[in-house]
Formats: C-alpha cells, structure tokens, sequence
C-alpha cells in the first residue's frame, strides 16, 4: 500500500465510528451513511489538505455534506409543493393545456424541469442556460431537446384517447 491509503485506511478506521455518530445525532440513521461515505470521498479527494488530527476537519466536512443534502432536499419540496399548488389552482380554473403541462413537467427527472425551466419560464437562452448548470452550449442543447422531448411524450401519454363508441351489434353478440 502507498502511503496515501495507508493514511486513509487509518484515518477512517480511526474517525468512522464518529462521524457517523455525529451524523447521526444530527439527521437520524436513514441519511448517516450516505453522508459518511460522502465525507470520506472527500477526505480521499483531499487528502493533502487533511491535516492532523483529522476528526475537526471530517466533522466539518460532515456537517458541510450534511447542509447541501438538506438545502436539496428543501428545493425539490419546495418545486414539488410549487408544481402541486399550480395544478390544484388549474383544476379550479379548468385551465386543461397548463395543467397537463405541469403535470407532465412533475413526472420528469429534476434535472429535465430545471432545463425547461431555466429556458421557457426565466428565459435564458441556451448559452446562458448552459453557464448556470455548468456544460457547453453544446451540451445543453442536447440536453434542452432532450428534455422537450420528454416532456412532450408525457404529455402524449397523459391526455387520454377518447372512449370508442361500441357498436350495438358487438355488444348484442
């Protein structure tokens, strides 16, 4: 083994235990392993910057992880409540077209709506959309057609077809 796994195997045999303790005590045992291994593949990231003891700075480190998974995890509540809030006020209003857009907008992946978000609803362009998620212009493009592409097939697969009309004679024999 190099000396840098050598330190690392160290460290977290050393500090694991608590870490997780710490974690724990903080956001409950559903999240503390996800947050330790997270903290650890930093502290593998960042080793030379590690300094000794090491416990402060995987603590710090923790409870940084820890901060951004709750930041996240408000923001997709809050978008979801946001989305649910504008299609019960549509159902009110009957207003079909938007519905069935938020609608299929709720099912798409986080990083879709964020896309046709950033594009339709704060009307950046796409090179300007690009430089805030953080990929080519290029990139983003693909993306964005992507995107609109799913979004369009949900909305296909949301609007259903208009009931048959059964002939008397099938229903007769």
């Amino acid at each position: 083994m190099t000396d840098d796994s050598q330190r690392f195997t160290s460290m977290y045999d050393e500090c694991r235990q608590r870490v997780w303790a710490y974690v724990v005590s903080r956001a409950g045992r559903q999240v503390a392993d996800e947050v330790v291994s997270e903290t650890f593949a930093i502290a593998w990231r960042r080793l030379e910057d590690v300094p000794e003891p090491a416990l402060p700075w995987l603590l710090g480190v923790a409870r940084n992880v820890l901060r951004d998974n709750i930041r996240a995890e408000i923001r997709r509540d809050a978008l979801s409540a946001e989305l649910r809030a504008w299609t019960e006020d549509d159902v009110a209003e009957q207003v079909t077209e938007r519905l069935n857009v938020l609608k299929a907008l709720t099912g798409l992946s986080e990083d879709d709506r964020e896309i046709l978000i950033l594009t339709a609803w704060q009307g950046l362009s796409p090179r300007d959309a690009a430089q805030v998620v953080g990929c080519s212009p290029t990139t983003f493009r693909v993306r964005l057609h992507r995107a609109r592409r799913r979004l369009k097939q949900r909305m296909d697969t949301a609007v259903s077809p208009e009931p048959r009309m059964r002939n008397l004679s099938e229903e007769w024999s």
